[in-house]
């Protein structure tokens, strides 16, 4: 996957990275975090690059009309 975009790295607040540093609970199974902030981040912005520039050949991520549905 590609670098997110300034866009898309502006789009994620504090109060977010916060949130998502905190750990589910099948996260907790695997072991702790070195920097739960910085990974929090990075899914964050990476999670932000799919919908501001979605993949349209990717079929969860297009945006499409119904006149681009099979006949």
């Amino acid at each position: 996957m590609k670098e997110p975009t300034p866009e898309a790295r502006a789009n994620v607040t504090e109060d977010n990275v916060e949130s998502r540093a905190q750990l589910l609970p099948e996260e907790t199974s695997v072991g702790p975090s070195a920097d739960p902030e910085a990974q929090a981040a990075a899914i964050l912005a990476e999670s932000e690059e799919r919908t501001v520039h979605p993949d349209p050949d990717d079929a969860s991520g297009g945006h499409r009309q119904s006149s681009d549905t099979a006949d």
